[in-house]
């Protein structure tokens, strides 16, 4: 009702971590013309993405499904049912627009009744904070709001609407040499066409604080236009100028450390024991 009261008609909600999550005027010019009181950014899934939600038509309109909200059997299920949909290669990007006067009419009519999801798995980081104790956190997908709407619709963004930095593996990326920053939003390099928008990135746990992700990574994250998939398990360094192509997997044994010198160029390589790359 403020908001309404200083003359906003629409909102735009996003995860805070997305750092694709800009407001784009041209889905907002779209709302506004058809009308509509709730929009949902969808993208492809691709190898990364286990999590996020399903979306299915149900008596009409779109449902979001969550993977919590079920036991993984069922999702596991639901999953396969959506690979034969219209929506089986979408998920939800959380990325919302919602008409503040519809929102504001179900909320007085207590008609937006969302799932609640427990999530039982937390980081190891968060179990250490607990102190022992066992914690149940509960959420609520705001995505699920979308078919208590009645004039809803679905909008298929690019993955550059969708960047979420949760862990190292995540700021690896965004940190690379596959974006561009243009106008204050991050942009796809055009070299990337053809390729899985965001290589698969899983560092292992000594990269695992930014403290000791920066420290391995004291010249920043090599160029990675041309990789594919990247594994790194144990006591690994980078050195200036790397280049990652293709499938590279470093894997460090326990008590060893792999050095990537400066200028290394890895293509399709898997490198392990315990050394240090001077020639390239």
């Amino acid at each position: 009702e403020k908001l309404l009261g200083q003359g906003k008609e629409y909102i735009f909600i996003s995860n805070i971590d997305n750092l694709g999550a800009t407001v784009d005027l041209n889905i907002l010019y779209e709302i506004m013309c058809t009308d509509k009181e709730f929009c949902m950014e969808v993208t492809k899934r691709e190898k990364q993405d286990i999590a996020g939600g399903c979306l299915f038509e149900y008596m009409g309109k779109p449902k979001l499904f969550e993977q919590r909200s079920m036991p993984q059997k069922d999702w596991e299920h639901l999953r396969s049912l959506a690979t034969a949909s219209q929506f089986g290669i979408m998920f939800n990007t959380n990325n919302l627009w919602v008409n503040i006067r519809s929102l504001n009419r179900l909320a007085l009519e207590d008609k937006i009744l969302l799932d609640v999801l427990l999530r039982e798995s937390l980081r190891e980081r968060e179990i250490e904070r607990s102190e022992g104790k066992i914690l149940l956190q509960f959420e609520t997908a705001a995505g699920g709001a979308i078919e208590f709407f009645d004039n809803s619709f679905i909008v298929y963004v690019p993955r550059k609407r969708f960047l979420p930095v949760k862990t190292t593996d995540d700021l690896f990326a965004v940190q690379s040499d596959l974006f561009a920053v243009k106008h204050g939003s991050l942009s796809l390099r055009k070299e990337r066409k053809g390729m899985i928008a965001v290589p698969t990135v899983k560092l292992g746990a000594h990269f695992r604080t930014v403290d000791a992700y920066l420290k391995r990574l004291p010249n920043g994250v090599p160029d990675v236009l041309g990789l594919e998939h990247l594994t790194v398990s144990g006591n690994v360094y980078f050195g200036e100028d790397v280049v990652l192509k293709g499938t590279v997997i470093i894997v460090a044994e326990e008590g060893s450390r792999i050095d990537i010198a400066s200028g290394s160029i890895l293509k399709d390589k898997v490198v392990t024991g315990n050394l240090r790359i001077v020639e390239h």
